[in-house]
């Protein structure tokens, strides 16, 4: 049986506009009451206003009132499992946590960690 969570990133890595890059990227968030919220990277051509998928689905989902995030998928086509960049590790951790992280590729490779594991001294409110 496939995992629903994989399955909604690999789907909608389809819908990203990676036209500079061809980097396509799907992420998928499962919030606390087992909803699935996804996100496609969305490229622009100054690049620095381009937007990852992690961040389109942590977005989309608190925009839709969710929250107590359990895991994400991040899927792309590469050899070597991509993590999240800087910038997605630091939202995650706001706003999931110490979350579960799925990394995949469209060859059905795949590896579990803890964000933690990834972003061991993460910057939160805690130093405000």
């Amino acid at each position: 049986m496939s995992d629903p969570l994989v399955a909604a990133a690999l789907e909608v890595r389809e819908k990203a506009h990676a036209p500079f890059s061809n980097f396509k990227v799907g992420a998928a968030v499962e919030d606390g009451a087992g909803r699935i919220h996804t996100g496609c990277n969305v490229e622009n051509a100054t690049y620095g206003l381009s937007l990852c998928a992690e961040r389109v689905a942590v977005f989309k989902a608190i925009s839709e009132g969710a929250g107590g995030f359990r895991r994400v998928v991040v899927a792309a086509d590469t050899e070597v499992l991509t993590p999240p960049c800087g910038a997605c590790r630091q939202i995650l951790w706001e706003f999931c946590g110490d979350i579960e992280i799925v990394l995949v590729n469209l060859r059905g490779k795949s590896e579990t960690l803890k964000l933690g594991a990834l972003f061991p001294r993460p910057f939160d409110d805690s130093f405000l």
